[in-house]
């Protein structure tokens, strides 16, 4: 059973069970009194939520060393601390003033509703999900379709992978207009595609309404034979953690029909859930159990506080079940396959980094992202719980900072210019195949390392067709707030 509370928890539990430790390590700050609880209800909610910016980044930021202004004596009284707050026209330009340079990936929103639902899998959708491209020599930009979400009207109106669009609205996509145009709620974009590296439009149309919808993770799941191999596949968009009973139902399926060899497709997988991440890898295990996963290194007040007094708190292990308490369905393999690309970020890298000291993971595709920190809902209220009864109802701002960085049994972490292939394959625009099946280039290259023995080897590479005709841009949610984002909702117990 794992035993965890919720992260911010930890702050009460600090500030109450554990005062004079705390006082030892010094992680309250001499000054940092968080006045936008609605202790201080007469400031302004400007000032209050810039002082939940500046409390909640100073508790717990990953990289609050880098920033001078969040030291804990920063502020001489509350007239310079004022002062420090208006010196910022806006919450968010006063958070994005006090990242670190090395930080790329936290970030604030005005509406923590929104937030939640994000990573509950519910957003609005036209059923497309697509990467961008640029066309050389020009200033115009192109979106490929790289799968369809099942019952949305992309899918209705029979678009398929592999279709390229250069045009929203009847408008040429540009670096400029491309997140305008397609934020739309009803788009229409024309349809063609790629040959011999060269964009060829066809006179179809096709009108495509953003409606609410929840993305189920698991996009595809199959078992097939091939000689004596009963190989499972599995495509696997996010980690989302409301899904961790399906993709336990999952796992239990590939154990009944006997899957000798698994296919774990995360090339379009930008990250989520660590705690589904670490059920994900003891799904694909079962042999490990109570073993090291991962390790977290959070900023230098709590890190001294944790290895001091609760070094088993900063430990993640391999699990026997999910959140629900229900048993996991392990398949025991020694050995993994794993599709990547560029979008293949966070937990994602996770899943890959905490494997490698423990089984043979193949990694077939592009270098991943490089994303190996996590994040956590702050909230304004003491303990920056939502659930506190004294949350600030003035406002609904919450914060998503990097509050630690992972790293594996080994010690292995850092990995800034992505986990590097083993078997190197750039998707090719003119030959994306059909995804799950035996011939889809990426999957075929994994059938082939399974039965033929392909041995580890970066000498295998595949170049997409299109790279100098055809620069690769990102994807198309890559403006959204929980793009290649790892987060914790909870922490081991420090009880």
């Amino acid at each position: 059973m794992k035993k965890i509370f919720a992260l911010l928890s930890l702050f009460a539990l600090f500030t109450a069970c554990q005062k004079e430790e705390i006082e030892k390590t010094n992680l309250n700050g001499s000054n940092s009194s968080n006045t936008s609880t609605g202790n201080n209800l007469e400031e302004s909610v400007d000032y209050q939520v810039k002082d939940f910016v500046w409390t909640g980044l100073n508790k717990f930021y990953l990289y609050k060393e880098d920033v001078s202004e969040l030291t804990d004596n920063f502020f001489s009284d509350n007239s310079e601390r004022k002062d420090f707050y208006e010196s910022y026209n806006s919450p968010e330009n006063m958070f994005n003033g006090l990242l670190s340079n090395s930080d790329q990936f936290s970030f604030i929103i005005d509406d923590y509703n929104k937030l939640e639902e994000m990573f509950d899998g519910i957003s609005g959708s036209t059923g497309i999900k697509y990467g961008f491209g640029k066309i050389s020599g020009t200033n115009n930009y192109f979106g490929f379709i790289e799968y369809i979400l099942p019952g949305t009207s992309a899918e209705k109106a029979g678009l398929e992978r592999g279709s390229v669009f250069t045009e929203v609205n009847g408008q040429k996509l540009t670096k400029t207009n491309l997140q305008d145009l397609l934020s739309s709620s009803s788009i229409t974009i024309n349809v063609g595609k790629i040959v011999d590296g060269t964009i060829q439009m066809t006179n179809r149309e096709v009108t495509l309404t953003d409606t609410r919808y929840t993305e189920d993770p698991i996009y595809m799941a199959k078992t097939f034979k091939e000689g004596n191999h009963t190989i499972g596949y599995l495509m696997y968009n996010s980690f989302i953690d409301n899904f961790d009973e399906e993709l336990n139902t999952t796992f239990g399926d590939f154990k009944a029909q006997g899957v000798t060899d698994l296919v774990l497709d995360l090339r379009y997988n930008g990250g989520g859930s660590v705690e589904t991440a670490i059920d994900l890898a003891s799904m694909i295990t079962g042999q490990f159990e109570d073993q090291v996963f991962m390790k977290e290194q959070w900023n230098k007040d709590f890190q001294e506080y944790f290895e001091t007094y609760k070094p088993a708190s900063i430990i993640n292990r391999f699990d026997t079940e999910i959140r629900t308490g229900e048993k996991i369905n392990s398949l025991n393999l020694d050995k993994v396959y794993v599709l990547t690309s560029k979008g293949t970020a966070s937990a994602s890298e996770l899943v890959i980094n905490g494997l490698e000291p423990y089984i043979d993971v193949i990694q077939i595709g592009d270098a991943t992202r490089g994303k190996f920190q996590a994040s956590v809902t702050l909230y304004d209220s003491p303990d920056f719980l939502k659930e506190n009864s004294n949350l600030n109802s003035e406002h609904t701002y919450a914060l998503q900072p990097l509050v630690f960085k992972s790293l594996n049994a080994d010690g292995k972490t850092d990995y800034a210019e992505g986990l590097q292939p083993d078997i190197e394959y750039i998707e090719d625009l003119e030959n994306m195949g059909t995804l799950g099946n035996t011939s889809e280039p990426m999957l075929q290259l994994a059938i082939n390392a399974i039965t033929g023995g392909t041995a580890k080897s970066r000498a295998s590479v595949i170049r997409n067709s299109n790279k100098e005709k055809i620069e690769i841009i990102g994807q198309g949610n890559m403006n959204e707030l929980n793009y290649q984002r790892m987060y914790i909702k909870k922490v081991p117990s420090i009880q």
